[in-house]
């Protein structure tokens, strides 16, 4: 049996870990960056139990320890004036734990996994075409690019999107997030093993530890008053976002008084689509699901995208690919549309829209088992089970 080869378009987290278990699956693949470099800006990511059992698969595991932070038993909810709501759920049922993490280290691990010739950069696509051997992907730099299968995995403007569904706006939701980082040094007396969130009224504010604990990632989630431009790296103004959280839990004072650079950052997801797949071409990631952060799940979700995906096509041969594409979009769209729509309602709940405190508090109580159900998902047997099927 012939394996499949495979074209990955976007460098970012969704594709270097598609990559990395498409190899590890035995598969040929390349991926193309539009960027002239990898990199991320500045900023944190908080990986979830869901995903790092997969990083664990492909051989990182022990980049997560080395780079990650480890979230203990301390994290908590807070009320806006610090007075404490409940615990937050850092572990799966199985008890293993989320780490924060440096966006920056974790593109760099991911892509130094990769045997060299793998990522291709400067690289920005804007054409596809296929028959029914093969798909081309062609790039503005004028190369070309021939392979049995194509993921794009290049976020919410994916430039192949509309190869497979007609184009659609993004949803705004009126909020934007100011983020960034603080070294450890700087806030001295800072606890570094937990994840700390502050809830509402109609503004929230989290923060949690990155690079094995030697740097504060902070992110302030408030209300816009006009849509500015979906960018994870808009610069802000740090007295702004002092003045947003004024009256606050000194705690968040003491943080944001070390803030010389802050980033903003506009919340914007989509309607989940009808179909990820055309033929040889697929979704992964935010250029088919994209979420608000309020769940933390972006880069989880589609970690478990690549996992699945590479499940499925090791397990057939070059013909069956655009059937393998089909059972990986139908294995994956129910659970990201249930992550998104979880996501919306955890950032209304987290902001207050319900002026009932009390009843707000209860629902961050209960929210702990939605979020040990979610970590505790392992989407590769299922995936083994979806190829099982196909090859019968």
């Amino acid at each position: 049996m012939a394996s499949p080869s495979v074209v990955i378009v976007g460098g970012g987290i969704g594709g270097l870990f598609a990559a990395n278990a498409l190899i590890a699956q035995g598969l040929r693949v390349a991926v193309y960056e539009q960027a002239p470099a990898l990199g991320e800006i500045g900023a944190g990511v908080y990986v979830t139990p869901n995903a790092v059992r997969h990083l664990e698969r492909v051989g990182l595991g022990p980049a997560v320890e080395k780079w990650g932070a480890r979230v203990g038993a301390d994290s908590h909810y807070f009320r806006h004036d610090g007075t404490p709501i409940a615990p937050v759920q850092v572990t799966d049922a199985a008890g293993n734990p989320c780490f924060g993490m440096h966006r920056a280290d974790f593109v760099d691990f991911l892509a130094a996994n990769l045997p060299a010739g793998v990522v291709h950069t400067g690289h920005r696509a804007v054409g596809f075409a296929q028959n029914g051997d093969s798909a081309r992907v062609t790039f503005s730099n004028g190369a070309a690019v021939e392979a049995d299968g194509v993921v794009a995995a290049d976020g919410i403007h994916s430039e192949l999107r509309p190869f497979v569904f007609p184009p659609s706006t993004p949803v705004f939701h009126g909020t934007i997030s100011y983020r960034g980082l603080v070294a450890r040094e700087r806030l001295p007396d800072w606890p570094m093993d937990r994840w700390q969130m502050w809830a509402g009224p109609s503004k929230h504010f989290l923060v949690f530890p990155v690079r094995h604990g030697t740097m504060v990632n902070y992110v302030g989630f408030v209300p816009a008053d006009a849509e500015m431009k979906e960018s994870w790296s808009a610069p802000g103004d740090p007295d702004v976002l002092r003045r947003e959280f004024e009256g606050w839990d000194p705690r968040i004072d003491a943080v944001l008084k070390q803030v010389d650079k802050t980033f903003r950052w506009a919340l914007y997801d989509r309607e989940p689509l009808p179909t990820w797949t055309q033929g040889r071409l697929t979704l992964l990631g935010d250029a088919a699901h994209p979420m608000l952060p309020h769940l933390g799940q972006g880069a989880n979700q589609s970690i478990e995208d690549g996992m699945a995906l590479a499940t499925i096509l090791a397990r057939v041969d070059t013909s069956a690919v655009p059937v393998a594409l089909l059972a990986y979009e139908k294995l994956r769209r129910e659970r990201v549309a249930a992550v998104q729509l979880g996501a919306r309602q955890n950032g209304l709940r987290v902001d207050s829209a319900d002026a009932d405190l009390a009843a707000r508090d209860a629902q961050l109580v209960a929210h702990a088992n939605f979020r040990k159900q979610l970590y505790s998902y392992d989407v590769a047997p299922e995936a083994r089970a979806v190829a099982e099927v196909l090859l019968k």
